[in-house]
């Protein structure tokens, strides 16, 4: 729904919206929504030049309003016309169906006053449609809103928060940022549009090439994969000493820094916890190839404190764009124990890299290698990229005994 998150009633908004979508309920006939001249014929019955319900009351204050108003139409492309019930009448479903897609999109209920848009109608009407047609169960049209919702209202309180804010600071203009954020939302707007359909065309290319190439369906939903966490060491008294700024910097850069060295090498960013990241990748090289780059960056930059990552390769269950598992645990757990500047991983992780060639399965054989190569009695070995150490076993909360191993560059 496009009301204040808030969950109090949006300001400006149709002060008789109840008893509105109550009369609507016993007497179609009466519901505008539902009249024959369409959504304009709805709008002029519901009071569109009625100032209080467009946000252009008299009163103190009003002018903040009258701009919220007026950026939330330009945002949205329309005016507030239905209340909850009449915009879930006029798509078609049910009020019940209805509250639990906008409660799924992370919107908060808003009882029945007039807040929504035609873009709202035909949102709902779009869900139903693919629930109608079979294409997804109720249940999974409820999942899609569900994670569409939180992964733009992320997005959506970044771009306020940080991109927003900087480009509105008052000008030597005299200028307000207030006076100054209308033009441009204006103008950002259907540039962001585009990019963001883009990025998501490309995101979604990319998803399902990787689903395509999984050898059965099982492996669809629970495939084999390499986690890695980084963790930031000692940040909680990092966050005693430094200013609340300083943080924020701090946090922004590493997991900028972070994300731009997963993207690189070929790994997924999964998500970021402030002083934790957590990826993925599908081949274990990558992955260690992405632990050891993280160490290595953040080590010659002398404003970062010390990093350490935990890796385990297996199987991952998959949603909602997050993973879960015993081998999303054990990675966890590995992180929680490595040393100051070290690569953990777990023995399956080990074994994966000597099955593709990355490392030696043996470093006594490697070694043994490497010298019948020298006095020609024996072929050399592959070039190994990266070095394993087995370290001491140890038992590990709720996964019991494992062995971890360090992981290194060759050479």
């Amino acid at each position: 729904m496009t009301a204040d998150e808030s969950g109090a009633t949006p300001r400006g908004a149709d002060a008789e919206g109840e008893a509105v979508g109550e009369a609507s309920a016993g007497d179609p006939a009466g519901d505008p929504a539902r009249s024959d001249d369409g959504p304009e014929a709805a709008a002029g019955a519901n009071g569109e030049d009625n100032g209080e319900d467009n946000g252009e009351g008299n009163g103190e204050g009003n002018g903040e309003n009258n701009i919220a108003v007026k950026l939330e139409q330009l945002i949205l492309g329309a005016e507030r016309r239905y209340t909850p019930f009449q915009a879930a009448r006029s798509a078609g479903v049910s009020m019940d169906l209805a509250a639990r897609f906008w409660r799924a999109m992370g919107f908060a209920d808003i009882g029945q006053v007039k807040a929504l848009t035609e873009a709202d109608v035909l949102a709902l009407r779009r869900l139903a449609g693919l629930v109608e047609a079979g294409l997804l169960s109720e249940a999974m049209a409820v999942q899609v809103a569900r994670s569409t919702g939180q992964t733009t209202a992320r997005l959506a309180d970044w771009q306020i928060d940080s991109f927003l804010e900087g480009l509105t600071e008052p000008q030597d203009s005299g200028l307000t940022r207030t006076e100054i954020t209308y033009p441009l939302v204006e103008l950002l707007l259907p540039e962001l549009e585009e990019f963001l359909v883009y990025v998501w065309r490309r995101q979604l290319a990319a998803a399902t090439g990787r689903v395509v190439q999984a050898q059965d369906d099982a492996e669809m939903v629970d495939r084999r994969l390499s986690v890695g966490f980084a963790d930031l060491v000692g940040f909680t008294r990092l966050t005693r000493r430094l200013e609340e700024e300083e943080l924020g910097e701090l946090v922004e850069a590493f997991e900028t820094t972070a994300a731009d060295l997963v993207a690189a090498h070929g790994g997924r960013l999964i998500k970021t916890l402030g002083d934790e990241v957590l990826f993925a990748a599908d081949d274990a090289g990558v992955a260690a190839e992405i632990g050891l780059r993280l160490i290595e960056t953040m080590g010659h930059d002398e404003t970062m404190p010390e990093l350490r990552v935990g890796i385990a390769f297996g199987t991952v269950t998959t949603r909602m764009g997050d993973v879960f598992g015993t081998t999303v645990n054990l990675a966890s757990r590995l992180t929680s124990i490595a040393p100051k500047d070290t690569v953990l991983v777990d023995e399956a992780f080990a074994v994966e890299l000597g099955r593709t060639g990355d490392a030696p399965v043996s470093e006594a054989d490697a070694a043994a290698a490497e010298k019948a190569a020298q006095e020609g009695t024996g072929s050399p070995p592959p070039p190994y990229r990266f070095a394993l150490q087995p370290m001491w076993q140890r038992p590990v909360r709720g996964l019991g005994v494992v062995e971890p191993w360090m992981l290194t560059r060759r050479g």
